[in-house]
């Protein structure tokens, strides 16, 4: 069993011409009969991981899913390739269960999805013993670790099952969210070595982080889908009350919404995921009862309307968002009314003494998230024990227009200074409290309001002062520590005493933000024919319209104009077998709209294999960075650079402004314009040095593109 034969599957199947970074290695891995784990990002293509070998294997491959609604619809979509899958749970009766094993005695399916559960059945355990299950592959792997997010009693005794079998199958674990200490947990539990352990970088650079610090959100909510018309996504709320009061008011204002959550009856929750999944309704609000058991993959945003548990559960729920790889929002909008809820919560949970330290701890680490003025996405990847190459660019921070550095150094040591006479034995509020000069009686109880510290920050508010103080402690002056109680006790660190001792100054960035409106195409009525199309396809089929094509797909499709079957099954996402089933469908509608509007067809020079700049653009079109795609190439990374701008050039669609500091473009078009454009070292001389080679040939590149289009 080789690589090579697995590309022809992927392309034969999926309709991809390579495999995605990180993929390649776990797929070998379990090809090579070893025990594998592998985490991947949301949207990262954990399933091709073991699909794949699925199809190479003999036998069966054993998939344990934790929800019924999402093994039917992997079921679904694996159908929709030709492969022969099924599923056994307790939505079907008993005479169809028979069925269906009878046939995977048979060897009619190659994959079959159950619950943990299941495997606990004795009556379950014999009929397994029968069937030739050569690899289970476990999704959602963190479920099995009681250090994470989701911990489930069922996984953990599906795990010591599996050991226990005579004929132990080969293992693939699979996760998208997994600290240092769940990986080690899960490695431990299915003896898993831990070189076999494969973390792709878990950053999603078409994704989007804010947190926005808004007073009325259901205001912002409602500008924001205004905003953004043509667009489906996710609102979640941390209650059911919340859930169904936002759903409301959004109706009233005439949204298209439904609603989702555990208070609803079977029927409307899977009519509210009907409606969602088929693009029936723009926006679905709910709790975290939803999401798990979906894979739509044009989610263009997610909207956490409140604070959620810990950055393990936002990461996974925002990561809903961009599944196929198109630009997408993740916004959490944070109010410091959330903390004390979320602290209830923990507080009044089943969980022991440890592990309810350990949740205290977690959503501050959450809080210190919501106030960073670093990379959103930095903060997120080393959260998860990882380390990112450099700020993504595009988060809410990356985005802010940076005005000069504020010196907040006076403030700090009066924040500091009061910390220090209060003892470190008070938390946020308190301390506020006596900065802001406050009457409340406590503080005259307790003294506090004869300290020397006592009202020297009276020109800010209460909530300012806290904002600050969450601030200093996300870059490290603070540290707030649970230590068993419900709030945080406020710490200096050795970084605030040097500032104390005024070796130090405080410099913060001024907060001003800009937002990025993405500009129409030339084809943005062919994708619009398209989207109609699919529409239609999927009513007929009774499918999700992602199941017939994801945008991303479609957008391709747009981009280049194919015309020919071959050009077609060229699109990454057809392939195959999906243009056997819709292919000519799409090839009429983009062959009438060449025809009528004079578009010529973005054709390879090649005749056989595409060209290597085009490899290289749908690499990067899939996620992977410059970095990435040069080493699994093994080309440079200014071929690699080349390669893209090239794409730019010939008309593919490019973010010329994703390699180039905005700050700086006027600047290189000047030294562009003043020294030629023949010899790039004279620019990159008379430039500042943060500006790198990529940047000046991108403002080339960009300014040729711009007057080609003016022609």
């Amino acid at each position: 069993m080789s690589m090579e034969q697995a590309e022809l599957l992927l392309q034969k199947y999926f309709g991809y011409s390579s495999f995605r970074s990180g993929q390649k290695k776990i797929i070998e891995s379990i090809l090579s009969g070893h025990h594998t784990m592998g985490i991947m990002p949301t949207g990262g293509g954990k399933s091709i991981c073991y699909q794949i070998p699925a199809l190479m294997f003999p036998g069966i491959t054993l998939v344990i899913s934790p929800l019924i609604s999402l093994m039917k619809d992997q079921v679904d979509r694996l159908r929709q390739h030709n492969i022969s899958a099924t599923y056994i749970n307790s939505s079907l009766p008993h005479a169809e269960i028979k069925r269906r094993m009878k046939k995977l005695r048979e060897g009619v399916y190659k994959l079959l999805y159950i619950a943990p559960e299941r495997l606990e059945s004795l009556a379950f355990q014999e009929i397994f013993s029968t069937l030739p299950v050569y690899l289970v592959t476990i999704d959602e792997a963190h479920c099995i670790s009681q250090w994470g997010h989701d911990f489930r009693p069922s996984y953990r005794s599906m795990a010591k099952q599996l050991l226990s079998l005579p004929r132990r199958p080969l293992i693939a674990a699979l996760t998208a969210t997994a600290t240092p200490d769940v990986k080690e947990d899960i490695s431990r539990l299915l003896q898993i070595d831990p070189s076999r352990i494969y973390s792709t970088r878990l950053e999603r650079p078409n994704l989007s982080f804010q947190v926005i610090h808004e007073e009325n959100r259901l205001d912002y909510i409602k500008q924001y889908l205004k905003d953004h018309p043509r667009q489906n996504g996710i609102i979640y709320c941390a209650t059911r009350k919340d859930t169904d009061h936002v759903y409301e008011a959004l109706v009233q204002s005439g949204f298209s919404a439904a609603k989702y959550h555990a208070g609803l009856t079977d029927e409307e929750r899977e009519k509210a995921q009907e409606q969602f999944s088929y693009d029936r309704v723009q926006t679905i609000v709910a709790t975290n009862a939803f999401g798990m058991g979906i894979d739509k993959s044009n989610v263009r945003f997610v909207i956490h309307y409140q604070l959620p548990r810990n950055l393990e559960c936002y990461y996974q729920e925002a990561g809903r968002a961009g599944r196929d790889g198109e630009k997408s929002e993740c916004i959490l909008l944070f109010s410091p009314q959330d903390i004390p809820m979320q602290r209830y919560l923990i507080r009044h949970s089943d969980l022991s003494p440890e592990r309810k330290t350990l949740e205290f701890s977690k959503l501050q680490k959450l809080v210190n998230y919501c106030h960073t003025q670093r990379c959103f996405q930095e903060e997120i990847v080393r959260y998860f024990g990882a380390d990112i190459m450099q700020p993504c660019g595009t988060c809410g921070n990356c985005r802010k227009k940076m005005g000069d550095l504020v010196n907040y150094t006076i403030e700090a040591q009066k924040i500091f200074s009061c910390i220090k006479r209060l003892n470190e034995q008070y938390g946020l509020t308190i301390i506020a409290k006596v900065l802001r000069g406050s009457k409340n009686k406590r503080l005259k109880e307790w003294k506090l309001d004869r300290i020397s510290t006592y009202g020297t920050m009276r020109e800010y508010t209460e909530k300012e002062i806290q904002r600050l103080c969450q601030l200093l402690a996300s870059d490290g002056y603070l540290s707030l520590v649970y230590e068993g109680r419900p709030y945080p006790l406020v710490r200096l660190t050795p970084k605030a005493v040097a500032v104390l001792k005024g070796k130090e100054p405080v410099y913060l960035h001024k907060e001003t933000e800009k937002w990025l409106k993405t500009p129409e195409t030339k084809t943005h009525r062919l994708l619009d024919e398209l989207v109609s199309l699919r529409k239609q396809l999927s009513e007929t089929e009774k499918l999700p319209p992602y199941m017939i094509f994801p945008d991303s797909t479609l957008k391709e499709m747009c981009r280049r104009l194919p015309v020919t079957e071959e050009e077609m099954q060229a699109i990454s996402g057809v392939g195959e077998m999906k243009f056997q089933k819709y292919g000519a469908h799409f090839l009429k509608i983009i062959r009438e709209y060449v025809q009528n509007h004079g578009e010529k067809p973005v054709r390879e020079k090649s005749t056989g294999k595409p060209s290597s700049h085009f490899i290289t653009y749908q690499m990067f079109l899939q996620g992977k960075t410059i970095p990435e795609i040069a080493k699994e190439r093994n080309l440079t990374r200014g071929t690699i650079e080349d390669h893209l701008l090239r794409a730019g050039l010939e008309g593919l669609e490019l973010d010329w402004d994703a390699f180039i500091p905005k700050e700086y473009e006027a600047l290189i078009m000047e030294k562009v314009e003043e020294l030629g454009a023949q010899k790039l070292r004279p620019i990159k001389e008379a430039l500042p040095e943060s500006v790198d080679y990529m940047a000046i040939k991108a403002v080339i590149a960009k300014r040729e593109r711009l007057q080609a289009l003016k022609k």
